[in-house]
């Protein structure tokens, strides 16, 4: 029943834009401080097949962002109306930096955006990354890759040292621009076509890789082996999850995920991905 009755206000635009203000206005000042803002989009580059890239003018959000977060952008055709969640790859004084994957049609609508074109924004939404002082491991897999950019610029930028692992099928992108900022980049794809031919963990294990923290973000099945690895060698590791949904502010419950809780009779309870994380501790996740 519940489900039912978000899907009903979900099919109605005003309905919806009302939820959204008035999440906003009873959390503003909170953790879970959001904004809305018309952003202005400065450019939308094609990274590689299916994967653009696109900067936005946001004055209002940008200085609100933290490495791991992400917004909620609009589609404005008045078909799709519920937006999507998209991780934050860079963040500047009044812009933020999204790259994101084609795929259904609310992307690829924004994959047409142009320089100029107007877009209707939410956030900054969810916890991101618990930046810790020493050395750090940030393994990304596939479109899990662009928010460990911001990650890794802030990490350098506190002097830490910094290693990072990236995965992908075939061939890669961002992998230049970790690069410059100074860290160590090591490549796996399935295919071999660039690096490592294997997954990330493969490659962790054959290059010996270890931090005082690791940060990832990818595949489920990616982060779960991770996580056995890292408890292994006692590595402290932040896993940002992905799970479909809806509204992105918390109020739909269609993003939860098993945390484990030594309160509950059943030794786990639910957790929203939109609020609650992203990012959780990699321990804390029931991983079967």
């Amino acid at each position: 029943m519940g489900k039912l009755k978000i899907g009903f206000i979900f099919t109605n635009r005003s309905l919806y834009d009302i939820l959204i203000k008035t999440f906003v206005f009873h959390t503003r000042g909170s953790v879970y401080m959001k904004k809305t803002e018309t952003a202005l989009v400065l450019s939308n580059n094609k990274l590689t097949e299916g994967i653009f890239d696109i900067t936005l003018k946001c004055p209002d959000i940008a200085p609100l962002a933290r490495a791991g977060q992400f917004i909620e952008i609009y589609p404005d055709n008045g078909a799709n109306l519920l937006s999507r969640p998209i991780s934050i790859c860079e963040a500047g004084a009044d812009t933020l930096r999204i790259v994101f994957q084609v795929v259904g049609k609310g992307t690829a609508l924004f994959s047409n955006l142009k320089s100029g074109d107007k877009v209707r924004i939410l956030g900054t939404c969810g916890n991101g990354y618990e930046l810790k002082p020493g050395s750090a491991l940030l393994v990304g897999g596939g479109i899990g890759v662009p928010p460990l950019l911001e990650t890794a610029k802030r990490l350098i930028a506190a002097g830490n040292d910094v290693t990072v692992v990236l995965g992908f099928r075939s061939g890669s992108f961002l992998s230049d621009e970790f690069e410059k900022l100074g860290a160590r980049v090591h490549i796996a794809t399935d295919d071999g076509s660039v690096g490592f031919k294997g997954n990330v963990v493969d490659l962790i294990k054959a290059e010996s890789l270890t931090a005082d923290t690791v940060y990832s973000c990818g595949p489920k099945i990616m982060l779960k082996f991770l996580s056995i690895y890292c408890e292994e060698k006692n590595m402290p590791l932040q896993v940002s999850m992905e799970e479909r949904m809806a509204c992105g502010i918390g109020a739909c419950v269609g993003c939860v995920v098993k945390i484990k809780d030594e309160t509950s009779a059943d030794g786990w309870t639910y957790k929203k991905v939109c609020k609650d994380g992203p990012v959780f501790d990699s321990k804390e996740v029931c991983w079967e």
